[in-house]
């Protein structure tokens, strides 16, 4: 069982031949976010995301021709944790120095969760 009680979940819109660059992304932001409190993050690129006609992972990102569905979450201690590394991870230089993203930020959906019920 793990001793994380705040989970912030994400979703996002990434071209297919960004994969090399998204899995460098994540190496520096796990680095970055497990350095400001982060217990486990966790990055995937997506291998069975269905289309659907009402709901769907790629309905929500908006995803386009040519792109797949990304995910990932970010287990912390609390919530007040995860502000404090949030904010320490968008101000921190290597975040920076990686330039823009390999996924469309503007497409991606998050949130936060508490913990309730875990086996």
């Amino acid at each position: 069982m793990s001793d994380a009680t705040y989970l912030e979940i994400f979703l996002a819109a990434a071209p297919e031949g960004n994969r090399d660059a998204f899995i460098e992304h994540s190496r520096v932001a796990q680095t970055v976010l497990k350095e400001n409190g982060a217990l486990r993050v966790v990055d995937g690129w997506g291998a069975d995301v269905p289309a659907g006609q009402l709901t769907s992972m790629p309905l929500a990102v908006k995803a386009e021709p040519g792109e797949t569905v990304i995910g990932g979450w970010i287990e912390w201690p609390d919530k007040a944790t995860r502000d404090k590394g949030m904010a320490a991870m968008m101000a921190d230089p290597r975040m920076q120095a990686m330039g823009h993203m390999p996924f469309d930020g503007k497409r991606m959906i998050f949130g936060g969760f508490d913990i309730i019920v875990e086996s």
